[in-house]
């Protein structure tokens, strides 16, 4: 206990000369981290009478930047990004209906679909105001983005694409168990996927491709195992499995508003991950042969691993593809 005590005082002045002085200008990256005292706002909104929880911060009159995250987790995999985009940017991340902090009503009584949740995203934009957005889109949050920027295209300001899929080329082996599920949707099969949704599987999402897993925070695939457990929510996630299955007939009418609309487009890749391998991130180049590209050696939450790499490479792409946008939204 003395030895804590005494890393505490000791860490007291270093805490607040940072805070009273400017920080190096030729240090970009600790520059942004010391606005982390950026105020994060929790809130939920009434859509088709189900809670949607979401968390805003930043300025409200800055370009805005919509985070969608991915199975099996929440917003909370943005625990770190949002107060460091937030320095500058208006920034809205949500939890999908049956996920973090939002309902999750009964799986007969609710559409549990990739379809269903972009008109929600939809409809969370126009509640907040809000016609014009950057999209992060990551595992499942790719479908969602990508079917929301087809429903407005003209209110995508710009795409980053975090080992999120819209190729067939990115449904590798992982996939075959899921295909074969979505081939008749039988008891059987439904089952047979379930072990997805269980605490070695959802783990090794995590885990799985990174070279050093104590830089892990277990609390991340723990909270998330928690929620799964919740009763009804197996049925949950295995609706959303099946329905998976109609995104892929709109990956040709992904491509087509990518090759159309060339927003300007960040790819930031775990080139690890077993679940959207790097196979699927090359392609995206073809049709955004502008688009910045960068493999990180790590798997498929590359946040948790890489953040101190990926953030800069985020922050420095909207800073200077939205320069001009400073003031709206």
């Amino acid at each position: 206990m003395k030895h804590l005590l005494l890393s505490l005082f000791l860490a007291l002045p270093v805490i607040s000369s940072t805070a009273a002085e400017s920080p190096p200008s030729t240090s970009s990256a600790y520059a942004r981290s010391v606005p982390s005292l950026a105020v994060s706002h929790y809130r939920t909104v009434s859509l088709e009478g189900v809670k949607v929880f979401y968390q805003e911060a930043g300025p409200t009159d800055a370009p805005v930047i919509l985070l969608l995250h991915g199975f099996p987790t929440s917003s909370r995999q943005f625990r770190r990004l949002i107060p460091a985009l937030a320095d500058r940017y208006h920034v809205i991340a949500p939890d999908y209906p049956g996920f973090g902090e939002s309902d999750a009503p009964d799986h007969t009584k609710f559409s549990y679909t990739f379809a269903h949740y972009a008109d929600l995203m939809d409809e969370l934009m126009g509640q907040l105001g809000i016609t014009r957005y950057a999209l992060y889109s990551f595992d499942y949050g790719a479908p969602v983005s990508f079917r929301l920027a087809l429903k407005h295209p003209e209110r995508v300001s710009a795409l980053i694409v975090q080992n999120g899929n819209a190729y067939d080329e990115g449904l590798q082996t992982f996939w075959d168990p899921m295909k074969v599920y979505w081939a008749d949707g039988s008891s059987a099969h439904r089952q047979s996927v379930a072990f997805i949704v269980g605490p070695e599987a959802v783990k090794s999402q995590y885990t799985f491709g990174v070279n050093d897993v104590s830089r892990l925070d277990p609390d991340t695939w723990g909270r998330d195992q928690s929620l799964l457990d919740r009763p009804g929510n197996k049925d949950i996630q295995l609706d959303l499995f099946y329905d998976y299955r109609t995104n892929v007939p709109l990956y040709p009418q992904f491509q087509a508003f990518f090759r159309k609309y060339q927003p300007p487009t960040l790819i930031v890749w775990g080139r690890r991950d077993q679940i959207f391998p790097v196979e699927g991130a090359v392609p995206y180049l073809k049709d955004l042969p502008h688009a910045e590209y960068h493999l990180l050696d790590t798997g498929h939450f590359l946040l948790e691993d890489q953040f101190e790499i990926a953030e800069p490479l985020m922050h420095d792409f909207l800073d200077r593809n939205f320069a001009a946008l400073s003031g709206t939204n």
